[in-house]
């Protein structure tokens, strides 16, 4: 006699299932464009690097689904710079499933200038907005430029109080979807000459947090 299975049993197993299913899904880039001597060439940053003065970074996010994406810039003189979303109002408004939004803004990149040290980059993906590290970008903008430092440090510690509370979020997925590697002759953004670091993204896939810390050594 076939095994017959309980509507609840059933209904369970399919709870389970869609639970697997990732609730945190974007397109991220992070590339520089640097000189090898010869030509400018444009390399995805996949982790740690070290880059000099004047190569060029530029950033994309391409949401997959709903999620809330946060990139937190901390440059070498401890300064936090929110780069995405571009101001926290973008949430409700203009912030889309399937449009790509470029860090810095439009056709720029950021050029790295005279002034050397530890870049660091925080890149976080939620399935809920993170209201506690919200308020505290409040805090910093309007801060007395004396008490920024000390804001700052609240900042990169609720950073981390997120990762701990997520400790076991799971990365699902972090993967090329195109080409790789460094990449000569890639479309160029009209009038500008300069490449569209879209076409080296990766996909992200995690379930309720995703997060990662880029490191630049600025020589």
């Amino acid at each position: 006699m076939p095994r017959m299975i309980s509507f609840a049993a059933l209904f369970l197993c399919c709870i389970g299932f869609a639970q697997d299913k990732p609730n945190v899904n974007f397109e991220w880039s992070f590339s520089v464009l640097s000189s090898d001597g010869k030509e400018r060439v444009l390399v995805p940053l996949l982790g740690d690097t070290t880059l000099k003065s004047g190569d060029e970074i530029k950033m994309m996010v391409k949401l997959k689904r709903e999620c809330f994406v946060y990139v937190i810039h901390e440059d070498a003189a401890g300064e936090i710079f929110l780069r995405f979303p571009y101001d926290l109002k973008q949430f409700t408004s203009d912030y889309k499933v399937g449009k790509n939004y470029y860090l810095p803004k439009g056709r720029d990149w950021f050029k790295l200038d005279n002034k050397t040290g530890r870049e660091t980059f925080h890149l976080l993906g939620s399935s809920q907005r993170l209201l506690d590290l919200e308020v505290l970008f409040g805090k910093y903008r309007d801060a007395d430029a004396s008490k920024k430092p000390a804001v700052a440090k609240e900042i990169v510690s609720e950073i981390r109080n997120v990762r701990r509370h997520y400790k076991t979020f799971t990365t699902l997925a972090e993967r090329p979807i195109s080409i790789g590697g460094n990449v000569r002759g890639l479309g160029k953004e009209p009038g500008r000459g300069y490449p569209d670091v879209s076409l080296i993204a990766i996909e992200i896939s995690a379930m309720n947090l995703f997060g990662k810390t880029f490191t630049i050594d600025h020589q």
